[in-house]
């Protein structure tokens, strides 16, 4: 028998009396806790919860301890067209749920309708198959909560996912491939200290259920944005080793990564939960509160807002459901150590009350975060689009968050790989320096600083970069949509062969663009991103849409990487590692100051535009030719370590010839250029006077 227990804290508690079960679900007219085996097939026990305060169903089960598995029957009315979902038939896991047993496969005994009329409830129990929650043992030593670590402008973000990362790395034990430890192993985290990133980014790793789509064509959602389980580690990433569980392991590596002064980030999916449309199936929240916890249609609600383009949103404007993202963010800073959250279609987060559906950065969800004394000090990283009215937000996110800026990533693409292709995505020198220094028309107000616009060229999301020079179209056939999945305009550039190829002449060309783009990125004011394998030149054969294959097409290819230090795998990694020692040397390219249009009187100015000439740059310039010069200088430029006064010259020519550039007064050297026979290595060259960048190349100087 249940005892009463308490309404708080949600989800299930073990205290010294037994365990405290807690769920909201205001619209139920009764809960029942069942009780299954360890193995969560069978079910052993039906208990009614009695108690019920301002809408949270509780009760405390005596003598009962951390392992028990278990999941919620919930009852009401069915009634669709009013939002009404509920289903006793249907097994649900607990949305607070901190270790989930079983797993989705797709089958329709997972649905809450009948699949041969929807308009109906299905009278199938499916129980013996449902996922369900293992209470989880509380910690026996909880460490410092999570949060920022590294100065803005030191910040250089990795994009990873934890099994592509490691599943075919040679110096990771086999079975710790593709795992959270796997992930902490000293090669792993050497290699990216080496290539100079302060800050990974983790693809999704909160527990998901698979598309009923892709599990019937033997595929799965790898890039893991199908949550179901927002306190539960994918249990997928964990190694399995004995004595240990997908918590703990995830744990350790948190600590393994902060061991090394670096910081970890999450992706996050509070937009939309793995229960898809009005045809999907009923695993938790739309079973416990459909109405409460998703948007629905206000002409009709059996069916769903679907701003995510997955089927359904979640309502953060309803106080439980904002609890329920603000509880999950709290867990994973103070118990598992995460220092940052990348918010996936973070619009949707700040969208309005049901009558006004708009994008506010003053909604509930910010608000909350902003006075949480954890959550207000993690890194906060908005993707400031989604697929609703007014989706796209660039800019508009408060003070204090970043955002992917995928102008920065066009503009960069349109520069350096369309100059000869006129009008179709081209960009020019105007646009290039817009996005050189921090995107200002977007960022630039409210006391944001230039550390907000995250910079990138690629991400999980697109071509890769070895992808970007080989491939004009996509191809995408692998994901069983016809190949009409995935971005078509990618303002790529195939180097004159789709594909593959061993012709020298199309091998060169590809890897100075690469090294190009590579360099642009990590000279930019801003927060550089790298995406992983790019230092490697992964490649998943022109798939820019590789959500579903977990399988050599997204698992990163190490071979040679560390073995051959000739192979292209160890010369880019080797080429990144210089650039972000050179964006470590040089505090221009960091500046967490805006760089003034006109400097005040009197004042030197901190950057100069400059043509290949030497002369500054005029409107007419801005709007033809592919060269220019951008001259840091001034105290903003000095070196920090020892205080001297230098200056940095970033010379960049994206034309199809050669351009000498006149140098300004002073003593000039080379330290790196994209030009591979250019290119003065660790030792930098002096200059004359005059420098030559040669064609689609970058080149910096300093005194």
């Amino acid at each position: 028998m249940l005892s009463p227990g308490h309404p708080f804290p949600l989800g299930a508690t073990p205290t010294k009396q037994g365990v405290n079960f807690a769920l909201a679900a205001p619209a139920a007219q009764a809960v029942e806790l069942c009780i299954f085996d360890a193995t969560g097939k069978n079910e052993q026990q039906r208990l009614k919860l009695s108690a019920q305060t301002d809408g949270i169903w509780h009760g405390l089960l005596p003598n009962g301890k951390p392992g028990l598995v278990y999941g919620y029957r919930v009852h009401s009315p069915w009634l669709p067209h009013e939002g009404k979902r509920f289903n006793p038939c249907k097994l649900l896991l607990d949305p607070y749920a901190r270790e989930i047993v079983g797993s989705y496969d797709g089958s329709d005994i997972f649905l809450g309708h009948d699949p041969a009329s929807p308009a109906e409830r299905d009278t199938r129990d499916n129980a013996s198959v449902a996922l369900k929650a293992r209470v989880a043992a509380p910690s026996n030593a909880p460490a410092a909560p999570g949060h920022a670590r590294i100065a803005a402008g030191d910040r250089v973000l990795y994009e990873l996912h934890v099994k592509g990362q490691t599943k075919l790395h040679p110096a990771v034990p086999a079975p710790l491939r593709g795992s959270y430890a796997g992930l902490a192993e000293p090669a792993v985290l050497d290699h990216l200290q080496r290539l100079g990133v302060t800050t990974l980014s983790l693809m999704p790793v909160q527990h998901r259920a698979d598309e009923q789509r892709l599990l019937h064509m033997g595929l799965s959602n790898y890039w893991g944005y199908s949550t179901i389980g927002w306190f539960a580690p994918e249990a997928r990433y964990w190694s399995g080793r004995p004595g240990t569980t997908p918590a703990g392991e995830f744990r350790a590596m948190a600590d393994a990564i902060h061991a090394r002064g670096m910081e970890l980030v999450i992706d996050v999916v509070y937009n939309h939960s793995a229960e898809t449309d009005e045809f999907g199936p009923t695993l938790s929240l739309r079973g416990i509160d459909n109405a409460l916890y998703y948007r629905l249609r206000p002409d009709d609600g059996a069916l769903y807002e679907n701003w995510a383009g997955t089927g359904n949103c979640l309502d953060l404007t309803e106080p439980r459901v904002l609890q329920l993202v603000m509880d999950s963010l709290r867990f994973w800073a103070c118990e598992m150590g995460v220092d940052g959250f990348r918010f996936d279609l973070a619009p949707v987060l700040g969208r309005g009350a049901k009558n006004n559906n708009g994008f506010d950065p003053r909604a509930p969800f910010f608000a909350a975060i902003a006075q949480d004394p954890v959550l207000s000090r993690t890194l906060l990283i908005a993707e400031p689009w989604d697929l609703g009215p007014g989706g796209y937000r660039l800019g508009e996110f408060p003070p204090g968050w970043l955002e992917w800026n995928d102008r920065y990533r066009d503009t960069q693409r349109g520069f350096w790989l369309r100059q000869d292709h006129e009008g179709d995505g081209k960009a020019g020198l105007g646009d290039f320096a817009q996005r050189f220094t921090a995107s200002s028309t977007q960022f630039a107000h409210d006391g944001r600083a230039p550390s907000a616009s995250v910079n990138f060229i690629t991400a999980h999301d697109g071509f890769t970069l070895r992808d970007l020079v080989s491939y004009d179209e996509r191809h995408n056939l692998a994901n069983g949509e016809g190949n009409r999945d995935g971005h078509g305009h990618n303002l790529s550039n195939n180097c004159g062969v789709e594909g593959p190829s061993d012709d020298p002449g199309v091998l060169a060309l590809r890897e100075r663009l690469r090294r190009a783009l590579l360099a642009t990125l990590m000279l930019s004011q801003g927060t550089p991103m790298l995406l992983a394998g790019d230092e490697l030149g992964h490649t998943q054969q022109g798939n820019n849409n590789a959500y579903c294959q977990d399988n050599e097409t997204t698992w990163l290819a190490w071979i040679g990487a560390a073995s051959d230090p000739a192979s292209d795998a160890a010369r880019m990694s080797a080429f990144v590692a210089r650039l972000a020692a050179l964006r470590r040397e040089a505090p221009a390219l960091r500046s967490a100051r805006w760089w003034p249009a006109e400097p005040p009187e009197g004042t030197p100015p901190g950057i100069r535009w400059l043509r290949p000439d030497g002369e500054p740059m005029t409107p007419a310039d801005w709007q033809t030719g592919t060269a220019l010069a951008i001259l840091f200088a001034g105290s903003d430029a000095s070196d920090e370590a020892s205080g001297k006064q230098s200056a940095w010259l970033v010379m960049v020519n994206a034309g199809p010839d050669t351009v000498q550039f006149r140098l300004p007064g002073g003593g000039w050297r080379l330290c790196l250029s994209t030009d591979p026979g250019h290119d003065p290595g660790n030792l930098a060259r002096p200059l004359d006077g005059t420098a030559q960048v040669p064609f689609s190349s970058l080149g910096i100087a300093r005194t």
